[in-house]
């Protein structure tokens, strides 16, 4: 971090930090690695690899630092055309569903200062086999793998919609 800082004191630095649930509702940031960040970074993914959804509804962030948080990655996957209710996993439905829940949260948190979805176009990986599903592609983008918007785009530009006002 000195070392970059000596060579650009412009450019903030920030990391993916490591989180972890100090009660059953609240996620606390306290890694040691942000105490040298500029910006607090952080992966999560409540209602998909966390529970469900609604999980998101009941959890509070703490930090150990006064600084900026970015959520780094967020979301879930959905193929693009599954349409089912908002308990089908997989569906458009329940990734559409997963984000709703996902802003409600972010909004509680004081310190966040942005976040991204993880991720914008489905995207080949030989690790995501699920037949019929997956089919060798992380689903987890707002676009299919063929451009087609998934109705959690449509959340997501909603709510970005939401803070020009």
């Amino acid at each position: 971090v000195d070392q970059a800082h000596d060579m650009d004191s412009t450019r903030l630095i920030t990391a993916a930090t490591e989180i972890h649930y100090i009660n059953s509702n609240t996620i606390m940031i306290d890694d040691p690695l942000g105490k040298y960040l500029d910006v607090l970074g952080c992966n999560e993914y409540i209602g998909w690899y966390d529970g469900l959804p609604a999980k998101a509804d009941t959890i509070n962030w703490k930090s150990d630092y006064d600084k900026p948080l970015v959520i780094s990655e967020l979301g879930g996957g959905a193929k693009y055309g599954l349409l089912a209710d908002t308990s089908t996993i997989w569906s458009e439905e329940f990734q559409a569903n997963l984000y709703n829940h996902q802003i409600n949260m972010l909004k509680k948190i004081t310190f966040l200062r942005g976040m991204t979805p993880w991720i914008l176009m489905d995207f080949r990986s030989p690790r995501r086999v699920l037949p019929g599903i997956q089919d060798f592609y992380n689903r987890k983008g707002l676009f299919s793998n063929k451009g087609e918007k998934k109705k959690a785009f449509y959340v997501l530009q909603s709510f970005y919609n939401s803070l020009k006002q």
